[in-house]
């Protein structure tokens, strides 16, 4: 296990602390993730110790199976304990780039869901302000991919559509839709960007997070350190 990995996992260790018996638990997508559902199945092999997890992606879906997490709905249980997710890069006011795994949807329904939201991250996902040197994925529909292509370009976006890198397709999300990546530079005002994106017909979400992580776990060389939204009010 490199470095960066025993980083990921030591945070996502410490977040699996915070959840108890009985709780319903938004699971995150990605590699850290993985690390908190396979952590969070070894304790459910414990009959003292259930969960019911709803999964942010068919990845995440499946990979919770394999733990022996049950899993539930947000039909059956519209309100969320707490979600545990990764980021791609957050800042000092715990706003995030999240979707570069492409579940930025999903992820953000399950986030605005719960009670709580536990981000799990290492130091190198840290930046000063968000958009250096990250794209922020927007997820569109296909139908409205030239038009929301043009829309995001105006806001001075270098836009790429995300391809599937097997097929060389576009990739398709499990929603069915496509991702349009959006370089925008420096992001000073992430959540006035955030709300004019979801604003251009044919977006359907974007990856900017803001007001949603309650608490980031930073997996680092000195341990894991905790940083609480409120800390950055």
């Amino acid at each position: 296990m490199n470095r960066q990995d025993e980083l990921k996992k030591n945070c996502a260790l410490a977040a699996v602390k915070q959840i108890a018996s009985g709780m319903i638990v938004g699971l995150g997508t990605g590699s850290t993730a993985n690390y908190m559902i396979d952590e969070l199945g070894k304790k459910c092999r414990d009959k003292s110790f259930q969960i019911k997890g709803i999964p942010t992606s068919e990845r995440t879906a499946q990979r919770a199976q394999t733990a022996g997490i049950e899993l539930t709905s947000l039909e059956t249980h519209s309100d969320i304990d707490v979600t545990i997710d990764g980021t791609d890069q957050f800042d000092p006011h715990l706003s995030l780039i999240k979707g570069h795994g492409g579940a930025l949807l999903r992820e953000k329904i399950v986030a605005a869901a719960s009670i709580k939201m536990i981000v799990i991250t290492d130091d190198s996902k840290q930046s000063s302000h968000l958009g250096t040197d990250l794209a922020v994925p927007v997820e569109v529909l296909p139908f409205g991919y030239p038009s929301v292509a043009k829309q995001l370009s105006k806001l001075s976006a270098k836009v790429t559509q995300r391809l599937d890198s097997n097929t060389g397709q576009p990739f398709v999300t499990d929603s069915g839709n496509w991702i349009i990546d959006c370089d925008f530079g420096v992001i000073e005002h992430p959540a006035e960007l955030e709300a004019t994106l979801n604003l251009i017909p044919g977006v359907v979400e974007n990856g900017l997070f803001v007001g949603q992580a309650d608490m980031v776990l930073i997996g680092s060389a000195e341990g894991v350190q905790v940083i609480h939204r409120e800390s950055h009010s």
